[in-house]
């Protein structure tokens, strides 16, 4: 072929169009993933949101965060909100477990994928949602109560537990409750006299603290908080009312966030089982994976371990959370 200028001219014109093209294509096939969170009601949610987001960005992926105060009723409108944007998949963190089949029966017919992360939902239908990713609460619940029989197993007389439960109809509520009992009600010695929600929060946590000391002041051996934050708030009001946290009242709590850890340096806490809220990198590996057709497993279980304070000055400085 003979190459005159307008050949030329057309080959070159032809070649940038080309070379544009890959990026074209990129920002067009750019995945959209939309997150509805629970809040911020704790240290442990707070790192959460922040591996999401960090995660997100380092994998490409366009992300659109909602925080939901708590409230179901705002997770709500958020997932619709992703639904009519059209977003290509969706992940939430449900506030409660039940009251979710009709949205993500709306998701369904729009052909969204959803992925729960870190709380399942009560639902008869598991094809409204593609995998739940996080921690398995119940085990959490178990370890508390291995952990307890094992350090009281010398102990002849009663141990009266008093417990600050997660927020009402929350799964980690639910399991820690239940796991925690599987394994305490094999001895007679353990009793829970008192249980009440401490909301997952450090104010809630001392408010009801406070309370229970009232109520049963001396008779409390244990404290057993469903997560951290609560244990903390506990904390103040142990030691407001003249007694020494982790020494008077033994203190159990889930999570392992930096606040557990530095408590229990100051011999504040006795155990911190884990619950790790680093779940961004794993999210945005299976939301690329349902966009390229990939299967997953309806349950990715997170690989958690246990904290006694013995350990906290070591294991301390590795700390992401």
């Amino acid at each position: 072929m003979k190459l005159t200028r307008r050949t030329l001219t057309t080959a070159l014109a032809s070649a940038s169009l080309t070379s544009l093209l890959p990026a074209t294509a990129f920002a067009q096939n750019k995945i959209v993933l939309g997150f509805a969170q629970v809040g911020a009601e704790s240290e442990w949610r707070t790192a959460n949101t922040e591996s999401i987001k960090s995660s997100a960005a380092a994998a490409g992926i366009d992300l659109k965060f909602s925080d939901a105060q708590q409230k179901q009723e705002n997770q709500i409108k958020a997932i619709r909100s992703y639904i009519a944007q059209k977003v290509d998949v969706i992940a939430f963190s449900p506030v409660v477990e039940t009251g979710w089949d009709t949205v993500l029966l709306e998701a369904k017919a729009a052909k969204i994928p959803v992925v729960l992360t870190d709380r399942s939902v009560n639902s008869k239908d598991d094809s409204l949602y593609v995998t739940f990713m996080g921690s398995d609460f119940t085990e959490e619940g178990r370890k508390a109560g291995r952990w307890l029989v094992e350090k009281m197993k010398d102990n002849k007389g009663e141990v009266n537990i008093v417990e600050l439960q997660g927020t009402v109809g929350s799964a980690p509520a639910i399991d820690r409750k239940k796991g925690f009992e599987e394994i305490i009600k094999s001895d007679p010695k353990f009793k829970i006299i008192r249980s009440q929600t401490g909301d997952f929060t450090r104010a809630k946590g001392k408010e009801v603290m406070e309370a229970f000391l009232k109520a049963d002041g001396k008779k409390i051996n244990v404290l057993y908080a469903h997560n951290d934050d609560m244990a903390i708030g506990a904390i103040q009001a142990i030691e407001e009312a003249g007694l020494k946290p982790a020494k008077d009242i033994i203190i159990i709590s889930i999570d392992a966030v930096k606040g557990a850890f530095e408590a229990m340096m100051a011999g504040k806490l006795n155990v911190s089982i884990e619950c790790s809220p680093l779940l961004g990198p794993q999210l945005m590996s299976a939301v690329k994976d349902i966009k390229a057709g990939k299967p997953l497993p309806k349950r990715i279980v997170t690989q958690e371990g246990i904290f006694p304070m013995e350990v906290a000055d070591k294991e301390f400085p590795s700390r992401k959370y």
